[in-house]
């Protein structure tokens, strides 16, 4: 008896074939059987006219934390997110040291800087009783209602064969010699791989560089080499031309250390821009050399445009900007005060518009900000406005109408950049780049900037516009980049297709309606903390490993994830 069977479906299985119409059944949570069943089953559901795909799988993630107070790692989860993979950018909540309980105070300071999580929420909502990676992966195993693999992160590796001096210091031969055991035990236990940032962007909760970017060549290449010691496993690198453009000595980095592991490294994220047009060939070096080493170098980019929402009040992407970080860092009335003084301001435009700022330059442009949430009654009826328009009607310059309107507010007003790369080139351009073998759809950061962004509903945004906005991808192609291609690339056993036996990761939802909705603030977070959400619309139901874990874009409250580890549930991906 099955347990059970999708009647007429619409299968998109995955493999990038052309669809067909089918009943699907599922038994001991795999598709048991694909064709017209006549088999006996517990349930059955209609699906004519709607489309079943395997579940997605979002390559990078942060929900690391968020899976202790939320198993069902919303909102990915709604948009069709079966399997994640976390424990990107170096940063992890494992290894912890047994006898310095300060590194896990650390490490939740680091956390809530450098992935913007809510510190209240990592206080409260993870019990932090573990010590190796293997117990941090057993207090996810059984609780968790997707699927999900961590890499171990180069930081917390650092930190506890280091201590304090892991910021800073470089380690002797045999603190690099218990570095490497520490990460052979990781992957033993189920750890995917290593993950290491060398971003600028990264500094930990006491504004200083993470602890894996104080690291040389020799240490990454040595680390990089114990990945290839085992089966199933990836490596995952930032570096600070991921911002922007590589450097050669970064080119040169990433292709040693995939071709030091014999593994593929990927890396997050490739912005796509027409109005630069250098940047993609730039950044597509890396892989270009990479092959020609052995080795293989993806790069993860979104298939959307996420918006990220700034602040003058609290840390954002604004205080990354060359120059801004100590204005914007002033005690709130001091940084009033010099915000509007306009010689400050002018220096602040020429920094953001230099060409050291780099990617940042995106964010220099005022009059293309929208107002968001207001807290005073001098902004009242601002929401939703541009700052261009605002400052036309008051005869300011936008930075300056800007100022004053967050002034009134005491810096808490939201700011929404409007992207400046939505025009038709640059979505000609990321419909050419998806195409490369190196290229990746994925990026979402899903977890993290919990209050700025809200990336996670990119496969559910990405399917509509296939289907009825610019058809830049035909649905089968679009659901094998957000399935098979990420299952391969990390090697996972028996998932990313509907296939008869393999695992029943599925997605049925409604070809007509599939979309997210708008990004909104909820207070759901251990605390009362904020964090943005949206809304599935279209997404009929999602099952993992066979369960039914959405109806609707409501959660059933079933757990049946599962932590996959390297080696059991991973198999080793050829960098040729």
């Amino acid at each position: 008896m099955l347990d059970h069977v999708i009647r007429g479906a619409t299968v998109v299985d995955g493999t990038g074939a052309p669809s067909y119409t089918s009943d699907v059944g599922i038994k001991d949570g795999r598709v048991a059987a694909i064709g017209q069943i006549t088999q006996e089953t517990r349930t059955t559901e209609d699906a004519t006219g709607l489309v079943l795909t395997p579940g997605f799988v979002d390559p990078h993630t942060h929900y690391d934390a968020q899976l202790f107070w939320d198993p069902y790692a919303t909102p990915s989860l709604n948009h069709g997110v079966t399997t994640v993979a976390g424990g990107n950018c170096g940063f992890t909540l494992a290894p912890l040291h047994p006898g310095r309980p300060e590194d896990a105070d650390y490490t939740r300071r680091m956390m809530s800087k450098v992935e913007g999580m809510s510190l209240v929420a990592l206080e409260e909502g993870a019990p932090w009783n573990w010590h190796g990676f293997g117990e941090y992966l057993d207090a996810l195993e059984g609780r968790i209602a997707v699927n999900a693999g961590f890499m171990v992160g180069h930081c917390a590796l650092r930190r506890y064969v280091m201590g304090p001096e892991a910021i800073g210091g470089q380690p002797s031969g045999e603190q690099l010699a218990a570095m490497i055991r520490l990460l052979r035990e990781s992957m033993d236990a189920g750890a995917w791989g290593f993950s290491t940032t060398q971003s600028t962007s990264h500094s930990d909760g006491d504004g200083k560089p993470v602890a894996s970017r104080h690291a040389g060549p020799a240490e990454l290449l040595a680390l990089s080499r114990a990945v290839g010691e085992h089966d199933g496993t990836q490596i995952e690198a930032i570096v600070a031309g991921c911002l922007d453009q590589f450097s050669d000595a970064e080119i040169d980095l990433f292709t040693e250390m995939s071709a030091a592991a014999g593994r593929p490294l990927n890396w997050n994220v490739l912005t796509i821009d027409a109005a630069v047009p250098e940047r993609v060939p730039r950044q597509l070096l890396a892989s270009e050399q990479a092959r020609k080493a052995g080795g293989r170098v993806v790069a993860l980019t979104m298939p959307i445009l996420t918006p990220m929402n700034m602040s003058l009040g609290t840390f954002c992407a604004l205080n990354l900007i060359p120059g801004w970080g100590p204005v914007l860092g002033l005690p709130v009335p001091e940084r009033i005060e010099r915000l509007r003084d306009p010689d400050v301001r002018d220096g602040m435009l020429r920094r953001a518009r230099s060409k050291e700022a780099g990617v940042f330059r995106r964010l220099a442009n005022f009059g293309r900000y929208v107002i968001g949430d207001t807290y005073s009654q001098a902004n009242a009826g601002l929401t939703g406005r541009v700052v261009k328009d605002i400052a036309e009607e008051r005869g300011q310059e936008p930075f300056a109408c800007l100022v004053e309107i967050c002034a009134n507010d005491e810096l808490r007003t939201v700011l929404w950049p409007m992207p400046p790369d939505n025009d038709p080139a640059s979505w000609a351009l990321r419909a050419e780049t998806w195409r490369h073998e190196d290229v990746l759809l994925g990026g979402s950061d899903a977890g993290a900037h919990l209050d700025r962004m809200c990336g996670a509903p990119y496969t559910t945004r990405f399917l509509g516009d296939c289907l009825r906005g610019r058809k830049l991808a035909g649905l089968e192609q679009a659901v094998k980049m957000l399935t098979d291609d990420p299952a391969r690339l990390f090697g996972l056993r028996e998932r990313g297709q509907v296939r008869e036996g393999w695992h029943a990761d599925l997605v049925l939802f409604d070809p007509e309606r599939i979309d997210a909705g708008p990004a909104t603030l909820v207070h759901d977070l251990p605390g009362d903390s904020p964090r943005l959400d949206s809304r599935a619309l279209g997404v009929r139901a999602v099952w993992v490993n066979g369960v039914e874990a959405i109806r609707d874009d409501v959660v059933t409250g079933a757990v049946p994830g599962r932590v996959l580890r390297s080696g059991r549930d991973t198999e080793t991906v050829s960098t040729r």
